[in-house]
């Protein structure tokens, strides 16, 4: 059981930052925020899990089937995430490329603190056993002090894939698209640096400074770190309501406000954008109707640009209904991993990026969520993200592109610079 309390919160852009300093002390670490992008249908401002009473972890066999006995016999919050190498628990599939990371697949704990911030109201939810450290949490977090000095990384990143190969690769898709084997495929590439070490709650700050995305997420388990600043929603449930948001299609913006303008109905009515987001339309359509009542598939919005501090995406929302019986993990199940990561067919996708892909996905491109008590849940995609194990010294990030019939290499590589600027001055200066 757990304790509920509610307090107004004066200064709620200070009282998010010291809290998160705040629940650095623990192991277990998820914050999520939305950045107050409302029209999203966000259903808090800002979430924080902290200090696991009890957890999950494992690689990916029969992960799903843990995953659900797990979540049906805590029957409490939890949180979590899905790295993208479920898909070998889903599929006949495999993943041997480079891990340079070595996160746990899976990763679920049911915290002791729990802190849901809508507005100027926080809500918290403790476990009967602390709830009486509410008073003195709260009294700790006020006090913080919060540092001015801005923070510096010194990283020297490289690249995984070279640009050549980058376009040997890209070739090597195009190949197989027109061979008819897939019609779109998103294929990633890693940038990475050893040896080095970062300041994870700075760098995240800075990261989503820049950012400020819908679905930004720090998530700290022992001595491994995600920092993101991901844009998209992967899938939310809402009693018998469900939601995804695939993004496809993206543009720089300008400074110049007229030439961002322009820049958004360039995007908009783009040809090649709209029919990558289209494609990936179809296949969530495809994987929500596996558990939907018939006929309540729909999509909602399509190809609709949204603007970001960085950059214009493109889209859309497909909504279900689900038939009765259906648990809150067979969603996921049926959905993972999300259509946008993957390319379509899905599974001839992953089978060819996985040959052309140098690195191991592990948490990019996989979620990072909650389920609630009742059941409901909301995963985003990991994606604008920085990947960091302490104890190896190891720091990465990825980015891809979907590949379709009308790609040009050379345009990939430059959307691929485009979003991967954010963490590159992150890391760099």
């Amino acid at each position: 059981m757990r304790a509920h309390k509610s307090v107004l919160i004066k200064d709620i852009s200070s009282f998010k930052e010291k809290l998160l300093l705040w629940s650095q002390q623990f192991e277990d670490v998820i914050w999520l925020d939305s950045n107050n992008h409302q029209e999203l249908n966000t259903e808090y401002d800002a979430v924080l899990a902290v200090d696991a009473i009890t957890s999950i972890q494992t690689d990916y066999q029969d992960a799903f089937k843990k995953l659900e006995a797990y979540q049906n016999k805590t029957n409490d919050w939890v949180f979590g995430y899905l790295s993208y190498d479920l898909k070998n628990d889903i599929e006949q599939l495999e993943s041997n490329n480079f891990d340079g990371l070595e996160f746990p697949e899976l990763y679920f704990f049911q915290p002791k603190k729990i802190f849901l911030i809508k507005g100027n109201r926080l809500n918290v939810f403790y476990l009967n056993l602390v709830a009486n450290e509410f008073k003195k949490d709260l009294s700790a977090i006020n006090s913080r002090k919060l540092n001015d000095v801005a923070y510096k990384n010194d990283v020297k990143i490289h690249l995984r894939i070279h640009k050549d190969a980058y376009f040997n690769k890209v070739n090597e898709l195009l190949n197989s698209i027109h061979r008819g084997d897939i019609y779109e495929a998103n294929f990633c590439q890693e940038f990475y640096a050893e040896n080095t070490q970062i300041n994870p709650v700075e760098t995240y700050k800075k990261l989503n400074g820049i950012s400020r995305p819908p679905f930004a997420t720090f998530l700290k388990v022992y001595d491994t770190f995600l920092l993101s600043a991901s844009p998209e929603r992967y899938i939310k449930k809402k009693g018998d309501y469900v939601i995804s948001q695939p993004i496809k299609g993206t543009s720089k913006r300008s400074e110049n406000a007229r030439e961002d303008i322009q820049l958004k109905k360039q995007l908009l009515a783009d040809e090649k954008e709209r029919s990558e987001n289209i494609m990936i339309v179809d296949l969530v359509r495809n994987d929500l109707s596996k558990t939907a009542l018939k006929g309540s598939v729909q999509v909602e919005e399509l190809c609709k640009v949204y603007t970001f501090d960085q950059v214009h995406q493109m889209i859309s929302t497909v909504s279900s209904r689900l038939r009765e019986g259906i648990s809150p993990v067979d969603v996921l199940r049926t959905t993972f991993p999300m259509g946008s990561m993957t390319g379509a067919p899905k599974i001839s996708a992953m089978k060819i990026i996985e040959e052309l892909e140098e690195t191991k996905r592990g948490l990019y491109s996989g979620a990072v969520g909650y389920f609630t008590p009742q059941g409901d849940f909301d995963f985003n995609v990991i994606i604008r993200s920085i990947l960091y194990n302490a104890t190896k010294q190891y720091v990465s990030y990825s980015v891809g592109g979907a590949i379709t019939a009308k790609s040009d290499p050379l345009e990939e590589y430059e959307e691929c610079l485009v979003k991967a600027k954010a963490m590159r001055e992150v890391l760099e200066n």
